[in-house]
């Protein structure tokens, strides 16, 4: 039993089958997907399918708690001046796009809100964590949400998307030459060294590696061309909760232990200013 909601039939025309690459098409009643070859895949109750091949596991995605931390910061808009500048450049580059693959995208906030800039456009939010893809599930009726391997061949048609967007997410470079069409851009968000400079020391977060821009590079070229880059700044001041779940929903999570965490938030001013500060790079298939 699904959510009810219909699938997007312009998200699902955009995916492949993960066993055999054939193009997929609705069950009867939206309750799951199948492809020309007969392999199905059943639709959660809470609107979302997994494409994944049979006995395939995707790596470890995010959990139900920072998934929750995720849904709480960004619901509170402290993030709305990275999703302007992620689609600023996704409208880059000619006509407006019509279809979007947020690759690792999590509970799809980055997606609707730059879906709320493209009135005609459909999105499909790719991620490995089953918990966020609920939450992606319900985002916009024009987002069909996908569990799936980042880092294996994408459920997505060659050539079928106009935009893919990875941001703060894994960048997986020959699969996203192969899905992006003629000419499309892949719109990647990453953080700037001095992005949540003031809670690094206090919180013992992990630091930005120096040597991040050299690493995209490698993980995108030779498939993938650089069209443009541009840097948003902004400084925020959170509240001390705004700042447990803005770390509880990050990798950041993965290094610190509850009980310390809240004794050094604890320790900082009320409110707490913090430093937004990201990339947003664009790239094309290269010839």
């Amino acid at each position: 039993m699904s959510s009810g909601r219909p699938l997007p039939a312009a998200a699902v025309a955009l995916l492949a089958c993960p066993v055999c690459t054939a193009p997929l098409e609705p069950l009867p009643g939206d309750a799951g997907l199948r492809c020309t070859a007969g392999h199905a895949f059943d639709r959660a109750r809470q609107g979302h399918v997994t494409l994944l091949p049979p006995g395939r596991t995707p790596a470890a995605g995010d959990s139900a708690q920072m998934v929750a931390d995720r849904v709480a910061f960004l619901g509170s808009g402290a993030f709305a001046g990275v999703s302007r500048a992620l689609g600023d450049a996704v409208l880059e580059g000619g006509s407006p796009p019509g279809t979007l693959l947020d690759l690792g995208g999590g509970t799809g906030h980055h997606l609707a809100a730059v879906l709320a800039r493209l009135p005609d456009a459909t999105g499909v939010v790719l991620d490995a964590s089953r918990y966020a893809a609920r939450r992606a599930a319900g985002v916009s009726p024009r987002v069909l949400a996908v569990v799936a391997d980042a880092w294996a061949r994408l459920p997505v048609r060659d050539g079928a998307v106009d935009r893919v967007l990875g941001v703060f997410a894994p960048r997986n470079g020959p699969e996203t030459a192969r899905v992006l069409r003629p000419g499309g851009r892949l719109v990647v968000v990453t953080p700037a060294p001095e992005h949540l400079a003031e809670l690094v020391g206090p919180l013992g977060l992990l630091r930005v590696d120096p040597d991040k821009d050299a690493r995209l590079s490698a993980s995108l070229e030779p498939h993938l061309a650089p069209v443009s880059t541009t840097t948003h700044r902004e400084v925020l001041e959170l509240p001390r909760a705004a700042v447990t779940t803005l770390v509880g929903m990050g990798p950041h999570a993965r290094h610190l232990a509850p009980a310390a965490l809240a004794a050094a938030v604890a320790d900082l001013p009320e409110p707490v200013r913090v430093t937004v500060a990201v990339q947003v790079s664009s790239w094309t298939p290269a010839v």
